[in-house]
């Protein structure tokens, strides 16, 4: 089975008055890359990357670096064409752009891969341990023209975070970070007001915050049974991750913006997260996930695939989901 082409498809969706905010940008629209990768066999397999930015840049890499290390080879030898691909770009894209594109490749690979073996990608990667999975809902963002309007936004706040749990959902994530750290923590009690205590409640503050100002929030709210507090402090600050998970009591999350089993293996021998968060879009495709994985279970951190994306990304994630050991082990119930 050879590669004879590989196509690149940029989603956008623009949202108009439904534009949300997070603690870094608004967004006016969504967007992704989708790639398609052929072979001789008549077997095509789909992947997803570019969501973190103008999808555009993914698909030029793509389309004229790595599909010179692609075409004519064989599809079912992922990890060899991710070192490939890897090696032959690391020079300069050893995060960003170029890693995302690899993640796109790699995933259409594995699906060839699974196509062609007759079997799901979960299998290929040792074998389902679950067939289904908890959801939480993601929302409370900031919506609306009159977004930076602390108090017109709380009773509309609530009434978003009651919705999710009428609707069966057990667990919630919600942000903060777009203003001042004493309306963060207004917004907190507000929705855990409005969700009561049975439902779990995340709080990704998206990079907004210094150590200290993370700290100090993260103490306010610790009463009100926080889940996970997910990047509190800016991708590069290690230490100030260090600082903000060894003075609260709450979980820390963290990995969505780091990338390869290198960029994990510093985030984790630092002592940074309890949760580790890779993008399988973004981090390294399946390829890198096995490796991720591994480093982070031998040092006792939970990993919880990061997904932002269309289908294809929820797919994957789903996949390596079912292909992840229960944590801890007891979990596992013995036959």
């Amino acid at each position: 089975m050879k590669i004879t082409k590989i196509e690149t498809f940029v989603l956008k969706v623009a949202l108009g008055k439904e534009r949300f905010y997070s603690s870094q940008c608004a967004f006016p629209e969504r967007n992704s890359l989708l790639v398609r990768v052929h072979t001789d066999d008549g077997i095509c397999g789909w992947g997803e990357g570019g969501q973190y930015g103008p999808a555009e840049p993914v698909a030029a890499c793509i389309e004229h670096v790595l599909a010179r290390h692609l075409l004519g080879e064989d599809p079912r030898d992922p990890v060899m064409l991710w070192e490939r691909m890897y090696c032959g770009t690391r020079d300069f894209g050893q995060k960003g752009t170029y890693i995302e594109a690899i993640s796109a490749v790699d995933i259409a690979l594995w699906d060839i891969a699974g196509k062609a073996a007759g079997m799901p990608v979960s299998r290929m990667l040792g074998g389902a341990f679950r067939d289904k999975v908890a959801a939480y809902a993601t929302g409370c963002y900031y919506r609306g023209e009159d977004y930076l309007d602390f108090r017109k936004q709380l009773p509309k706040l609530a009434d978003e975070a009651a919705s999710y749990a009428r609707d069966g959902f057990k667990m919630l994530k919600v942000k903060v970070g777009l203003l001042d750290v004493r309306e963060d923590i207004e917004r907190i009690k507000t929705i855990r007001e409005a969700i009561g205590e049975d439902t779990r409640l995340f709080i990704d503050c998206n990079h907004s915050y210094n150590a200290a100002t993370a700290v100090d929030f993260a103490r306010r709210v610790e009463q009100y049974d926080i889940g996970f507090l997910e990047e509190p402090v800016v991708p590069e600050d290690h230490d100030g991750y260090r600082r903000v998970r060894s003075r609260t009591s709450i979980p820390i999350a963290g990995g969505e913006c780091e990338y390869t089993r290198y960029g994990f293996r510093d985030l984790l021998l630092d002592g940074c997260v309890d949760i580790a968060q890779p993008d399988i879009c973004a981090s390294g495709g399946f390829s890198e996930w096995i490796k991720i994985h591994a480093l982070a279970s031998a040092l006792g951190v939970w990993v919880i695939p990061h997904v932002w994306g269309s289908g294809v990304a929820l797919a994957a994630a789903l996949h390596a989901l079912a292909a992840t050991p229960p944590f801890p082990h007891t979990h596992n119930p013995i036959p």
